[in-house]
C-alpha cells in the first residue's frame, strides 16, 4: 500500500503552537518501525497544481496565499502565520491526497499521510486548512476521467464545512459529515447527509450513528471512489473532542468503513484529518492503527 507523506515540508511555527505538526513526522516513524511497508512505499507528492486547486478555491484567494498578501484577519482564521514553507507545505498536503487518490484506483487504497484540511472555503482558510484536499482530489478525479461519482465519508470530530461548502450543488460529490455538535465551527455548513452527536457520545452509539450514515451514502450515492478523513480527535483524552471514543472504537470506525467500501467494491483514498491527545502519542497511534488497518484490508 502507498503511503504518501510530506511532512519533511515544514511549515514553521512559534514555540507553544497548539497545533501538533511533529505527529506527522512521528506517524511516518511509527509506520516504518512496523515492518509492515518497504521504503518504496513511502512516497513524496507533487505539489497541487495552480489548476487543481483552482477547481474548488478562488483564483483570488490563491494569489493571496502565495504570494503572503493574505489580511492579518484571514490569517488568525487559518491559525497558521503565513510564510513560504505554509505555502509549500500545503499544496503538498493536497497533492498527497490527489496522489492517494489516483493510487486507490488502481490498487484499492492509497493513504495520505496527512490531509484531511476540510474548513477550508472556496474564498478563505479557516482551522488549520489552507487548501482543501478532498474537494480538489474528488474534483481532479472527475476531471482526469477516472471517476463519476465520489463519496467523502468525513469522521473528524469537526464539521467538514468547508467541503461542504465549496461542494454544495454538486450531486456528483456526495458529502457526509459525522461530528459533534456543539463543537467547531459552530456555524454549521449543510452537508448531502450530516450526523450532529452530542458531547461524550461513546463507542456503541457512534458506530451504530456510522453504521446507519454508512447505508444512506451507498444507498444515495452509489460512488466510483470514498475520499475517508479518519480523524483521530473523536477519541476520549482529545483536547478538542468531547465524543469520548476509545481507541478499540476509533478501530471499529475505520474497519466498518473499510468492510463497507470493499463490501460494494469501492476503492478508497485515506486521509488522516485531526488529532490533539493531549499525550501526541496516543494521536500518532490512532493514525497509525488506521493505516495498519488498511494495509490489511488491502492484502
Amino acid at each position: 500500500m502507498k503511503l504518501f507523506y510530506a511532512d519533511h515540508f515544514v511549515l514553521p511555527l512559534p514555540a507553544g503552537h497548539r497545533f501538533p505538526m511533529e505527529k506527522y513526522s512521528m506517524l511516518r516513524t511509527t509506520l516504518r518501525s512496523s515492518g509492515r511497508f518497504a521504503e518504496a512505499d513511502f512516497l513524496v507528492p507533487a505539489a497541487a497544481s495552480d489548476a487543481e486547486i483552482l477547481r474548488c478555491h478562488d483564483r483570488d484567494y490563491l494569489q493571496r496565499v502565495a504570494n503572503g498578501l493574505l489580511s492579518a484577519e484571514e490569517t488568525r482564521r487559518i491559525g497558521f502565520p503565513w510564510s513560504a514553507g505554509m505555502v509549500e507545505r500545503s499544496r503538498r498536503s493536497a497533492g498527497a491526497t490527489l496522489a492517494a487518490c489516483r493510487t486507490a484506483l488502481t490498487d484499492g487504497c492509497g493513504v495520505n499521510m496527512a490531509g484531511g484540511t476540510h474548513h477550508a472555503h472556496r474564498d478563505f482558510g479557516a482551522g488549520f486548512c489552507v487548501f482543501n484536499d478532498a474537494a480538489i482530489a474528488a474534483r481532479a478525479m472527475q476531471a482526469e476521467g477516472r471517476v463519476g461519482t465520489v463519496a467523502i465519508i468525513d469522521c473528524d470530530v469537526h464539521q467538514g464545512d468547508g467541503t461542504a461548502s465549496i461542494l454544495d450543488g454538486d450531486a456528483s460529490i456526495f458529502t457526509f459529515s459525522m461530528h459533534g455538535a456543539r463543537n467547531y465551527p459552530f456555524r454549521k455548513a449543510r452537508s448531502d447527509l450530516d450526523i450532529e452527536l452530542e458531547d461524550a457520545t461513546g463507542d456503541a452509539s457512534y458506530l451504530a450513528h456510522l453504521g446507519e450514515g454508512l447505508e444512506r451514502v451507498f444507498a444515495h450515492c452509489r460512488p466510483e471512489l470514498v475520499i475517508y478523513l479518519a480523524g483521530a480527535d473523536p477519541f476520549i483524552d482529545d483536547r478538542l473532542g468531547r465524543l469520548a471514543l476509545s481507541r478499540d472504537g476509533l478501530l471499529a470506525r475505520d474497519r466498518m468503513v473499510l468492510e463497507t467500501c470493499r463490501r460494494h467494491s469501492v476503492p478508497i483514498a485515506i486521509a488522516m484529518a485531526g488529532g490533539y491527545a493531549r499525550n501526541i502519542a496516543d494521536t500518532v497511534a490512532i493514525h497509525a492503527a488506521t493505516i495498519l488497518l488498511a494495509s490489511e484490508h488491502l492484502a
